[in-house]
């Protein structure tokens, strides 16, 4: 979720047009501008894409609790090491039972998620956990890299 709520933010700022391609016996089409993160046609690309940045997560063991989670180390697309870090080809197994996870989440609970960012709710992750599923039990937080 944390994937999701980053591109939603940087969408946030955009706007596109929707509405019909039909035209209007007068000749005009029916279209608006709404913002970017509001568009289905985002959303659903969103969705379906999210899970294939899994491999940019690596399994960790938290020093305290010792609980295991995963971590994002991967720059991103923005970042100032981005063109640097392509340059390289990093592949792992680990990542895999995480896109699988991913990707039944996002098939049972698409509906939820859709909810959320329709509310422009923040902290897709809690909400998704603590109000609109079963997922989680109690919150754990880690640190950032």
């Amino acid at each position: 979720m944390d994937e999701v709520e980053y591109d939603i933010n940087k969408a946030r700022q955009k706007k596109t047009k929707v509405g019909s391609y039909r035209i209007r016996p007068d000749g005009t089409q029916e279209r608006k501008k709404v913002p970017l993160a509001q568009s289905e046609a985002f959303l659903v690309d969103l969705l379906d894409k999210v899970c294939m940045r899994m491999n940019d997560y690596q399994l960790e063991d938290d020093p305290v609790t010792k609980q295991k989670y995963f971590r994002r180390y991967a720059p991103r697309k923005g970042d100032k090491i981005y063109k640097e870090y392509k340059k390289f080809f990093f592949y792992s197994d680990a990542f895999k039972p995480l896109k699988f996870a991913c990707e039944a989440i996002i098939e049972k609970y698409e509906d939820e998620i859709f909810a959320l960012i329709a509310q422009e709710a923040h902290h897709l992750a809690d909400m998704l956990c603590s109000e609109k599923s079963d997922l989680c039990g109690t919150p754990v937080s880690h640190p950032e890299p």
